[in-house]
């Protein structure tokens, strides 16, 4: 496996962790399997260095990822806003795994500023913001932030002493964001990775269904009402769109993390190259856009240039303000305006 890091980013890194005794690790609002994986994994390795290693996140994460260990352990922002501002204030060193800027966080993202700590940015998203972090370690190429972590752990000796809860963690991270490995995932060393991974004990296969086969009736009935109620397709079925209000989510007795996966299921259609979700938020007044394509069809231009977001090529995700209908006028014109691209 290449190294990471060339030796003097890898010694720079070394003392930035050494000279560290309180940290505070944390990833983006509405964290998922990645920047969930990312934290646990990074955590673990911390702590065996000694460290005081503590994840705060924004907000909960899905209900699906609540198996991972130690994942009772994280702190949420929203629901302990005193504890978690204490904790970021009086820490030494903030890591902010899986996003590329401050805004990621919201309202945490006040605190995070305004906190003495020094930052780290370990994260593999495009265009990064290097005014919020001294150090930042970016590698967009990779396939998550997972394997950027694990790249890092075991270019600084962290692999030997490495659990199986570890290891599962940052396995989950790699399997979520490339969507089973089934995008963004072609690097041959992602399978050295699995491979090292396979060694400390995972179980890859219960991991999969933990992840993806542990979803209610409801969420079930959610899916089929969404691909033949809601589900409508544009030019010659090469893009399609889908919505879900608040209602209907009610309807369905929706949790968090009952949206995963379902923006991916257009792309089952032969010759679909783009699918676009569109989903009223339930805490503040916001449309939440996800967008997935395949091949080479960017979705993150797209994203950037309609919906106030970003992200990766073929995985992107952004936000637009009330009402619904708009936000689909709105990605009817991202259609229109990229159909050369379909």
């Amino acid at each position: 496996m290449k190294p990471l890091l060339d030796n003097t980013t890898l010694f720079s890194l070394m003392r930035t962790l050494q000279n560290a005794r309180k940290i505070v690790i944390m990833g983006h609002r509405g964290p998922d399997g990645d920047a969930l994986g990312a934290a646990l994994g990074w955590a673990e390795y911390l702590q065996g260095l000694g460290k005081s290693a503590i994840v705060v996140m924004p907000n909960p994460f899905p209900d699906f990822l609540r198996w991972l260990p130690n994942s009772e352990k994280v702190i949420f922002y929203d629901h302990k806003r005193d504890v978690a501002r204490r904790l970021i204030e009086g820490t030494d060193l903030i890591c902010m795994l899986d996003f590329n800027s401050l805004h990621r966080l919201q309202e945490m993202g006040d605190v995070v500023a305004n906190s003495k700590a020094e930052r780290l940015m370990i994260d593999h998203h495009l265009s990064p913001d290097t005014t919020c972090a001294q150090t930042i370690i970016s590698h967009p190429e990779l396939s998550s932030t997972s394997e950027l972590v694990f790249r890092l752990i075991y270019q600084l000796g962290g692999y030997e002493t490495m659990t199986s809860q570890g290891a599962s963690a940052l396995y989950c991270g790699m399997m979520t964001d490339t969507g089973g490995f089934t995008y963004n995932s072609n690097n041959p060393e992602i399978y050295a990775i699995i491979s090292k991974l396979l060694e400390k004990g995972i179980d890859k296969d219960k991991i999969y269904r933990n992840v993806f086969n542990t979803y209610s009736v409801d969420r079930l009935r959610l899916q089929g009402y969404i691909l033949y109620e809601k589900l409508k397709f544009y030019a010659d079925n090469k893009a399609s769109i889908f919505t879900l209000t608040r209602n209907e989510m009610k309807e369905f007795h929706f949790i968090r993390g009952d949206a995963e996966g379902l923006v991916n299921m257009p792309l089952q259609v032969k010759g679909m190259r783009l699918s676009i979700s569109l989903r009223e938020d339930t805490e503040k007044d916001v449309v939440r856009v996800s967008l997935r394509s395949v091949d080479d069809f960017p979705c993150n231009k797209m994203s950037e240039e309609f919906f106030n977001g970003g992200g990766h090529l073929n995985a992107s995700g952004g936000e637009l303000p009330f009402p619904l209908e708009e936000a689909v006028n709105t990605a009817e014109r991202a259609i229109e305006a990229y159909k050369d691209l379909l």
